[in-house]
């Protein structure tokens, strides 16, 4: 793994660091190239269920390097993660601030943790761009449409406390707590089945825009697998036994 991103094993969970302190963890290449690394080492790993991805120094990220913008264009790799994200959950842990591209990788996540200090936004239309990372389709999935909107349109960032009020954060911690209490909602969820966490993920994000019928049918072979496991065998035999499941992730 590259220095760009630092990652360490917490039991089931993968925390992913960006570490970029001095640029503000922004996104060149180099950046880019080591987080779609670290999702692909938590995704090929049956042995942990999510990851928790923060960054280091001050801020969650600010987004795009605007200078290796300028210098070589749009950062090989960042495209990609922000398409397809992570097939196992993510939680982000922002502390001081999720900008631009950072509050877009944000928004890739399943579920974002913000202390109270941080800022968030989308002021890309300040150097002339807009935000194509992906925010101007998920911010309208998590806020009302005008809010989505005036972040869009007039650049500015909003509080910890209007984020979680506009239920674009889903939790509100002490500064400096971000990554505690993201590891700690990580570590609830780690006790449940694998397959049947991320087989949960899968079925949520992609129930979006379908019909009833449209929904059963999507979500008929991703039942299967789950349903035949060793974990969907272990669960109900661990409730009778009246002990704490070991799961396989198979």
């Amino acid at each position: 793994m590259a220095d760009e991103v630092l990652t360490e094993v917490r039991g089931k969970v993968l925390l992913i660091t960006l570490n970029r302190p001095d640029a503000m963890n922004s996104f060149n290449t180099a950046l880019s190239q080591a987080l779609l690394e670290a999702v692909e080492a938590l995704d090929s790993d049956d042995d942990l269920t999510l990851g928790v991805l923060t960054g280091a120094g001050r801020g969650f990220s600010s987004g795009m390097d605007l200078k290796a913008f300028a210098a070589e264009g749009p950062p090989k790799g960042f495209g990609e993660f922000m398409q397809n994200g992570a097939k196992k959950p993510l939680i982000a842990a922002v502390e001081g601030f999720a900008l631009a591209g950072g509050l877009e990788v944000a928004l890739c996540c399943d579920l974002i943790v913000g202390a109270e200090n941080a800022k968030f936004g989308i002021p890309e239309v300040g150097v002339g761009l807009f935000a194509a990372g992906g925010a101007l389709l998920r911010l309208p999935q998590r806020v009302p449409y005008g809010v989505a909107m005036e972040l869009a349109l007039t650049a500015d960032p909003i509080t910890a406390a209007q984020a979680l009020g506009h239920r674009l954060i889903d939790r509100v911690c002490e500064k400096g707590g971000a990554v505690d209490a993201a590891l700690e909602l990580a570590e609830r969820i780690a006790r449940n089945a694998p397959l049947a966490v991320a087989a949960s993920k899968q079925v949520l994000k992609g129930q979006k825009g379908r019909s009833n019928e449209e929904f059963w049918a999507f979500q008929a072979p991703v039942l299967g697998p789950v349903f035949a496991s060793e974990d969907a065998k272990e669960g109900p035999a661990a409730f009778a036994q009246k002990r704490a499941p070991e799961w396989a992730g198979r």
